[in-house]
């Protein structure tokens, strides 16, 4: 059986590398990376033989494969066509901001509905639509996003739209680690070289915009810098330390006038929070990991052996404690885990940044401890770590938690 399967896979391989150059990569189908990453030959087949074929994938769009329509009329086989060459960036814009999709599988919107019919149809979204005027921030930033995701990145261009290359740039900035200036680089050289009318923006500045609209935001505050308290609050206006007398601010050379040429004060040492309530709504927003956040209850199989949290004794013990909590398997269960790295890369350059980590354990055990599904709530910046005063950097979260 394992001969055969393997032998598949080559049989795959050959037909994907049909009409192409073997030193190229493709799309890796494998369960793990579902055609989202490209790796060489070699590195695809090990990844297909350890972690299998990603399900459904029957029709081979992304190895040399037309798509093949089961159900529907010609029209809408070649608007399927289409849609497969694209990444599905209006989806993803209207699962991020919450709007429910509209289409096959959804009820169309009626002319009595003004604000889905404006929301699904793309002949709707332009400067002077009356759909937009009153419409609140919310609505302009969900009209505007959706205009770029619906336009070509430039005059012909049918494979990328302006919002789907930004959003393909910034994942490459993250992924790779680039600072700011390598994409500022980068956007400047293919503003050069792609056509006029390109829809790029000049600048990583301006290309970060599109993870504001998108709700990717956070909380700022400045700290002790001995991990005393948090300057928040009814503490917000204070500029030292209620318990250690230290000053907030950074002294500026030594001098203790707590302030640059400039005149700006810059804090000492500062903390960043992710909000978690967004985060968890984004879960549910989204089609796909909403069914997956019901797996611990609905499809896990419950043989007895260790594979999930789910499995645990002290989960089910939570689970006979809590009968109220545990009868909803949309209850979100979360893991904790918090640990210091070195940003810099240097054993020479002695700096603790300390990062706070929630695992949602509602996920299927392969999906829960993968990094795109690690949220990240609290960055502490350094150099020294919190050590046993952490507690004072956990008080956003535990007040979330606890509203929650």
């Amino acid at each position: 059986m394992l001969i055969d399967y393997v032998n598949g896979i080559d049989n795959f391989l050959r037909f994907a590398y049909n009409n192409r150059d073997e030193s190229l990569s493709i799309s890796c189908p494998c369960r793990f990376c579902s055609n989202r990453y490209n790796f060489s030959r070699e590195v695809v087949r090990e990844h297909l033989i350890s972690n299998g074929f990603v399900k459904k994938y029957k029709n081979w769009i992304h190895h040399g494969e037309s798509y093949v329509q089961l159900h529907g009329n010609q029209e809408n086989q070649t608007l399927m066509a289409d849609s497969v060459t694209r990444d599905d960036v209006v989806g993803m814009v209207q699962e991020a901001l919450g709007i429910p999709h509209m289409g096959v599988e959804n009820d169309e919107p009626t002319a009595s509905d003004p604000d889905q019919a404006g929301a699904s149809d793309p002949s709707h979204v332009e400067e002077d639509d009356p759909v937009q005027i009153g419409a609140n921030d919310e609505t302009l930033k969900y009209f505007k996003l959706l205009k770029d995701a619906q336009t070509d990145l430039y005059p012909g261009c049918h494979k990328f739209t302006s919002l789907s290359f930004i959003v393909r740039i910034l994942h490459m900035k993250v992924l790779n680690q680039w600072t700011d200036k390598p994409v500022d680089m980068l956007l400047e050289l293919l503003n050069e070289a792609f056509p006029t009318g390109t829809k790029l923006p000049s600048s990583y500045y301006q290309a970060q915009k599109v993870t504001t609209d998108l709700g990717f935001t956070y909380e700022t505050f400045d700290a002790c810098p001995n991990s005393c308290m948090l300057f928040r609050k009814e503490d917000t206006k204070l500029d030292k330390c209620v318990i250690c007398n230290s000053s907030r601010w950074k002294q500026n050379g030594g001098v203790g006038n707590d302030e640059r040429k400039s005149g700006k004060r810059v804090a000492a040492k500062q903390m960043r929070y992710f909000p978690l309530k967004p985060r968890l709504q984004r879960l549910f927003m989204s089609s796909k990991t909403a069914k997956l956040m019901r797996w611990h209850a609905e499809e896990r199989v419950d043989d007895g052996v260790l594979r999930h949290p789910a499995d645990s004794l002290a989960w089910k013990d939570f689970d006979r404690r809590n009968t109220c909590f545990a009868s909803n398997s949309r209850n979100v269960r979360l893991g904790l885990a918090t640990d210091g790295f070195n940003p810099f890369r240097s054993m020479n350059i002695i700096y603790s940044t300390w990062l706070i980590v929630l695992i949602p354990y509602n996920l299927p055990p392969w999906m829960c401890m993968k990094q795109p599904n690690l949220i990240l709530s609290v960055l502490i910046d350094g150099p020294k770590g919190p050590g046993d005063k952490i507690d004072v950097y956990l008080q956003p979260l535990i007040e979330e938690l606890k509203e929650l």
